[in-house]
């Protein structure tokens, strides 16, 4: 498979503010963002006795997505496990949920078994697992690379987080590395607390935790609200970027709310996830009607 490695990097102007861009939803139409990175592991092996993958989640979750190509592209069995199925979408399939069907993905409307076989692949919800950090300790050397040629003696690094696994292993990769980089991020599922205790589960080390920055509200996770959307257009206008419906909305928002505590040029992460776009615009699209 060919990926777009290292990812580039452009400058972009939002609000009258200067920003860097790390494009990482250039990587890979199937495997763009924080799945390339957290799937890189699984990507470049081959895993000869394998014959199906387990995961569970959201039912329109890119990792699902991702995984559902993986598995055809493998000639392997994907079981996805979900607590429940909306009935629109059991109607009317759209979305990551569509493609991953039609890819081949098994459905479950069930809790994911305890117990599995030397022949199964068993991934966490988004990939939130140590086989992540190979995969981000090569965007970390990107980084580094590219900040070197840039003449950039630090940089504030910005991503909004779901598990936080990608803000962990890029602030402990800065720091295996000798950078002084710093990572931020802001817990968009649930509250700073959780972003916190997932990454206890990956890593002990507190002195390598991100700093997760306090949103300028709290937002129930997927619900659309209008400053959100209209954020969203905004950067869209402004920097000719397509960003995540879900996620970079609160993480621009906050980025911009403690954006002067931030004394250093400010990178920010582009994770992809624009494949969700279209189910988000169809909640969107209700609210407005």
């Amino acid at each position: 498979m060919q990926l777009l490695l290292p990812s580039p990097v452009q400058t972009v102007t939002f609000k009258n503010r200067t920003f860097y861009l790390k494009r990482d939803d250039l990587i890979h139409p199937d495997f763009s963002g924080n799945k390339a990175r957290k799937f890189y592991y699984f990507l470049t092996r081959d895993f000869l006795q394998i014959k199906r993958i387990v995961s569970y989640g959201s039912v329109q979750s890119n990792a699902m997505y991702s995984l559902s190509v993986l598995a055809k592209m493998r000639g392997w069995h994907f079981d996805y496990y979900i607590s429940h199925l909306p009935p629109l979408l059991r109607d009317d399939p759209h979305g990551n949920f569509k493609r991953a069907i039609e890819n081949g993905m098994r459905l479950h409307i069930d809790k994911p078994p305890e117990a599995y076989d030397d022949k199964t692949l068993f991934i966490t919800e988004g990939g939130a697992q140590s086989e992540a950090e190979e995969g981000i300790r090569l965007l970390a050397e990107e980084i580094v690379a590219w900040q070197k040629a840039q003449r950039l003696e630090r940089l504030g690094v910005f991503l909004p987080s779901g598990t936080g696994t990608t803000a962990l292993y890029l602030q402990k990769s800065f720091c295996l590395l000798g950078s002084s980089n710093r990572v931020y991020t802001v817990a968009c599922v649930k509250e700073s607390s959780y972003l916190k205790e997932q990454f206890a589960l990956l890593e002990a080390d507190e002195a390598v935790y991100p700093q997760v920055l306090e949103p300028l509200k709290r937002y129930r996770f997927g619900k659309p609200y209008r400053e959100l959307f209209a954020l969203w257009q905004k950067l869209k206008i402004q920097t000719g970027v397509e960003f995540d419906l879900l996620y970079d909305p609160i993480g621009w928002q906050t980025l911009l709310t403690h954006i002067d505590k931030i004394d250093t040029p400010i990178l920010y992460l582009h994770q992809g996830g624009i494949h969700g776009n279209e189910s988000m615009i169809r909640r969107y699209e209700k609210i407005r009607n």
